[in-house]
């Protein structure tokens, strides 16, 4: 993948066709002056996500999960969640509504779901994963290729596989979709 399609993947907003128009120089020009605008436009803000994470270390969960759902953002809360590492950031995953949660799982990657999602509490991950299976599916497979086998097998236990073998053979998770069979 280019530098150019890097930048164009990075957000979730859709890039305008004239982009994709333009010359690699001109496309270079473009990438350079984007990535300067949003280093400017966020300075600080690694340092700001990492004091909100040492500080809620000091702070009860139940004072702290009704302010982060009612005052901060999902994308705000996954940076925060970024900083401040696996055991901490699971400790609130167990706690938070699932609701907002899964809004925040679209802000982490796939090997970090993974992470937390192994260590979370049984429940909260059967919810997550009924939840991610009906509201984005291909999200959940993206994750279950970092999971654990425990994870995976409670995982297992909710995903239809299709039923054509040729289906299997042309999707990108047919390798996903064999271990997943032999847990079945």
């Amino acid at each position: 993948m280019s530098e150019f399609d890097e930048l164009l993947a990075w957000s979730k907003v859709p890039v305008p066709e004239g982009l994709r128009q333009l010359q690699p120089k001109q496309q270079q020009e473009v990438l350079s002056w984007a990535k300067n605008l949003v280093d400017h436009e966020t300075e600080g803000l690694d340092d700001l996500y990492n004091a909100i994470g040492m500080i809620v270390k000091y702070i009860p969960n139940f004072m702290v999960i009704p302010l982060m759902v009612e005052h901060i953002r999902p994308r705000i809360a996954a940076q925060v969640c970024i900083k401040m590492g696996i055991d901490q950031a699971t400790g609130y995953a167990n706690d938070l509504p699932l609701e907002y949660f899964s809004k925040i799982s679209t802000y982490l990657d796939e090997k970090l779901m993974a992470q937390v999602l192994t260590k979370m509490k049984r429940s909260q991950i059967e919810k997550f994963i009924i939840m991610t299976l009906k509201e984005d599916p291909a999200r959940i497979l993206d994750i279950a290729n970092y999971l654990e086998r425990p994870v995976l097998e409670i995982l297992a236990k909710y995903v239809a596989l299709p039923e054509d073998e040729s289906e299997l053979a042309t999707s990108p998770y047919r390798e996903l979709f064999a271990k997943i069979r032999s847990m079945q």
